[in-house]
């Protein structure tokens, strides 16, 4: 069994993989900012845990102090979305996605980095994209910049690592979580973007946890720097419906 630590596990995605990795019997460590949220899935988990705001630099420095000697993947599950029109961005939503998403994740794999290679070949990551970076979706230039930063940085590591860390990213689309319920929040929003999907539903946690299980496990040894998409058919598959 492995070990694996995830920033963000305690919610939404990040909660859904914690959950399938601890069911299959994996150690894991789970970094985070709420505290209380944190010590009570870690507790039912069994899960160590390390707290850790990724808005800050210098804690995330620190978090990488207090990380297991060796790690057997690494998932950043932390994110956002904010929906604006182009004109309504202002500087600082573009500054606070771009370190959220982007930033923080190149911080946190560069302080669990030493963690993974100490593991021998088989270490692997997990970062989170979206489809809307690809697909070009109105309101999204703050948040698609930030996860395309998160693309790029995915195939980069991949390379750089190669051989020693494989790196993947996950793209989905909209996701029932509490984050996603910021954007569909009643059930007549929910419904109408569930039909956009050639799957006509939101995205549920665990239809991308198993997607991340896989990649990090020895079942998607032969996978990196691929960004793939768990997002019901939305970015390659358009459908008429009556």
């Amino acid at each position: 069994m492995g070990r694996y630590l995830i920033f963000g596990g305690n919610g939404g995605i990040g909660e859904a993989i914690a959950r399938r990795l601890s069911k299959a019997g994996h150690d894991l460590v789970l970094a985070g900012r709420n505290e209380e949220a944190l010590a009570g899935l870690a507790e039912e988990l069994g899960a160590a845990t390390i707290l850790c705001d990724v808005m800050d630099a210098d804690a995330i420095e620190r978090a990488g102090d207090a990380m297991p000697q060796s790690l057997d993947g690494f998932v950043y599950a932390v994110g956002s979305i904010n929906l604006k029109p182009f004109a309504k961005v202002s500087a600082d939503d573009y500054l606070d996605d771009f370190r959220l998403n982007a930033l923080g994740a190149a911080l946190s794999f560069k302080a669990a980095t030493p963690a993974l290679l100490a593991a021998g070949d088989g270490a692997s990551a997990v970062f989170f994209s979206t489809v809307a970076v690809d697909q070009g979706f109105a309101a999204h230039a703050s948040i698609a910049m930030a996860k395309g930063a998160v693309v790029g940085l995915t195939r980069t590591l991949a390379t750089e690592y190669a051989g020693k860390i494989r790196v993947n990213a996950i793209a989905p689309s909209l996701v029932d979580t509490p984050l996603g319920q910021t954007v569909a929040g009643n059930e007549r929003m929910a419904s109408a973007i569930a039909r956009m999907h050639a799957i006509p539903r939101l995205g549920r946690p665990d239809d991308v946890a198993a997607m991340a299980e896989l990649l990090l496990t020895e079942a998607g040894s032969w996978i990196t720097g691929q960004v793939i998409g768990v997002d019901g058919g939305r970015s390659s598959i358009r459908v008429m419906r009556s």
